[in-house]
């Protein structure tokens, strides 16, 4: 709950992108180490000239079926100059509110009718942080929620009544899709859940798959999009952790990334659907270090 209440939606959509034109910024590529059983090990360390902090986490498919939670561990936090420990927050909440935070700054940016009804499909932790930071940073009024989990779905319906929202369980996301402008997957992205096209006004943020082999768009939906719309990626690392965009075929490296969006260094908006691809980075948890411990200030 602590690091919760120190990372606020808005504001840390806000740290996100100051992380996103700070020149003296350093992500290092993470560590993913495959450990026995399928489950990952992810070491995630970045800084700047203030901060410094490395993100430990496993993440255990498996876990679902256990009855615990499948992203497990610790974002630690010292001060760059001095090695002083700042903060110990929490991992996973972090990952949730964070993910959460860049997919609102680029509805933000990019979406076309920012103010519309959303649609979620997954209704786990990604799902109910999305809801939360939808509500808080675009003034989201009402969503639906798809699962393949009808009580998840209803769960989420019910905490979204309780934040002040309109919300519905809906059956299928295909069919929904018409009638939402506004579109996160955040699923295991074990299989495509989304097939339908989405039409001129959409934004979808792809949230779930962040490895070659996960997907949650159908290859028509990402090839649809990059012809007739636009495709913008969190970072350039996309180009090898995309599967929603590599297993469509198309060159992840050509589209634009979020700090293009934020840099100014190409239009914030177009004509047609946008799809925003996000994969991770670890600069999204020095903004959430920074905004915790008031060094981004």
């Amino acid at each position: 709950m602590a690091t919760a209440r120190a990372l606020p939606y808005p504001a840390l959509a806000q740290a996100v992108a100051d992380v996103l034109v700070d020149p003296s910024v350093v992500v290092p590529p993470r560590l993913v180490q495959a450990l026995p059983g399928g489950g990952s090990l992810f070491v995630m360390p970045a800084h700047d000239n203030r901060v410094a902090m490395t993100k430990l986490i496993t993440f255990m498919p498996g876990n679902t079926e256990r009855g615990l939670p499948s992203i497990q561990g610790d974002v630690w936090v010292c001060d760059a100059l001095t090695g002083q420990r700042l903060a110990l927050l929490d991992g996973p909440t972090v990952t949730a509110r964070r993910t959460a935070a860049v997919s609102l700054l680029a509805a933000q940016r990019l979406a076309p009718e920012p103010r519309g009804r959303l649609l979620v499909v997954g209704a786990g932790v990604q799902g109910r942080a999305h809801v939360e930071a939808f509500a808080a940073g675009l003034g989201t009024a009402e969503v639906w929620v798809a699962s393949r989990s009808p009580a998840s779905a209803e769960a989420l319906v019910a905490h979204a009544h309780q934040l002040g929202l309109r919300a519905s369980a809906v059956a299928d996301p295909n069919l929904a899709l018409a009638h939402c402008p506004l579109v996160v997957t955040c699923t295991p992205a074990s299989g495509v859940v989304l097939w339908a096209q989405p039409g001129p006004c959409h934004f979808v943020a792809a949230v779930g798959a962040f490895t070659p082999r996960m997907a949650e768009l159908h290859p028509d939906v990402c090839r649809h999009v990059a012809q007739h719309g636009r495709v913008v990626v969190d970072t350039a690392d996309a180009g090898h952790e995309a599967g929603d965009l590599l297993q469509a075929g198309l060159d992840v490296a050509r589209f634009a990334t979020l700090a293009d969006v934020v840099a100014g260094r190409t239009e914030p908006r177009s004509n047609g659907p946008v799809l925003f691809k996000s994969c991770g980075w670890a600069g999204w948890d020095l903004a959430a270090a920074r905004l915790a411990t008031g060094a981004g200030a």
